[in-house]
């Protein structure tokens, strides 16, 4: 099986965080046996991002012999296309179905192909049913639990130069994003220290996540909800909204709280997690249920079915 993945959301030397999720998936996919995975990744913004990517498709791949060209992001889909003679299958991830201009270009480019993966059953809930009949997979990044594991909180928050003493919650997103609810973490979160994960290193993510007594995953909608996962993959306490992942997460694991948000209730959930000097939770056997290798196989089931019997290339309808 050889696969391109076409991407703007790839991490980089100026944006290391950017798609951290899409580098796990293509890593845990070159782990698989018999599967060939390139990238051709491209950065966002700088005018008309899209129809330069194409245009470079054509050229780099005008010989490429792919089985499946996969996008990441509903946008990147149309630049995608570009690459001739095999199945197209894009991810969609959440802001190029809700943002209203994203939602237009998106929707346009789902008929030209061939399997369309948004990583949650609450976002392909937002498709039009038209749109999507007989061509529709759930296909979730998935959480690195080689990455994401147990450290000592002490050793956690040395490496940091945090109090060894203090009580510390995590808002594991940029405060800037309006629908992750800043806000609301800082109510819940009162005198407790509060940080946040703006610019953090993807490498230094885990021991922000360990160092902490728990995690606000405060947000007004996830498309899926990474962020839950990976507290779990720590044995970390984690209190989320209903939204994404987050109730099927947590429905098992005692010590976290997830819910709609009322502030009351979110500050005695809490409470009630720091009133364990040193909480854990057991959650790492939960967020290794969507481990980026399981989801890497899923994927690759999803590819294969778009095979025909023989295993030869099917003809795109791109």
């Amino acid at each position: 099986m050889r696969a391109l993945i076409v991407t703007n959301m790839y991490p980089s030397a100026a944006a290391p965080a950017r798609g951290s999720f899409v580098r796990d998936q293509v890593e845990a996919l070159r782990r698989l046996p018999d599967v060939e995975v390139e990238v051709f990744a491209f950065e966002p913004g700088g005018g008309s991002p899209y129809p330069r990517a194409a245009r470079a498709l054509r050229r780099r791949y005008r010989d490429g012999e792919f089985d499946i060209v996969h996008a990441h992001f509903g946008l990147t889909a149309w630049s995608a296309l570009a690459v001739r003679g095999a199945r197209h299958v894009v991810t969609l991830h959440g802001t190029d179905v809700v943002d209203p201009r994203s939602r237009v270009v998106t929707f346009a480019a789902l008929p030209f192909v061939d399997l369309i993966a948004p990583v949650s059953s609450s976002l392909a809930s937002r498709l039009p049913p038209r749109l999507v009949a007989r061509k529709l997979a759930i296909l979730p990044c998935g959480v690195a639990v080689d990455r994401f594991r147990p450290i000592p909180r002490p050793e956690a928050r040395a490496r940091l130069g945090l109090e060894p003493n203090r009580r510390y919650v995590l808002f594991p997103a940029d405060p800037d994003r309006a629908e992750k609810r800043f806000d609301r973490a800082r109510a819940v979160a009162q005198d407790h220290r509060l940080l946040v994960l703006g610019r953090v290193a993807p490498s230094e993510v885990p021991f922000w996540v360990n160092a902490v007594d728990a995690v606000l995953v405060t947000s007004e909608r996830e498309s899926f909800g990474l962020s839950v996962l990976e507290a779990l993959a720590c044995d970390v306490p984690v209190l989320a909204t209903d939204v994404g992942i987050a109730p099927e997460a947590l429905a098992d694991v005692p010590g976290t709280f997830g819910g709609p948000f009322s502030l009351p209730e979110w500050r005695t959930a809490l409470k009630t997690v720091l009133k364990d000097p040193d909480p854990r939770v057991k959650g790492r056997v939960v967020a290794k249920r969507y481990s980026a290798d399981r989801m890497a196989e899923r994927v690759l089931a999803a590819w294969q079915g778009l095979r025909r019997p023989d295993g030869r290339r099917a003809a795109s309808r791109g």
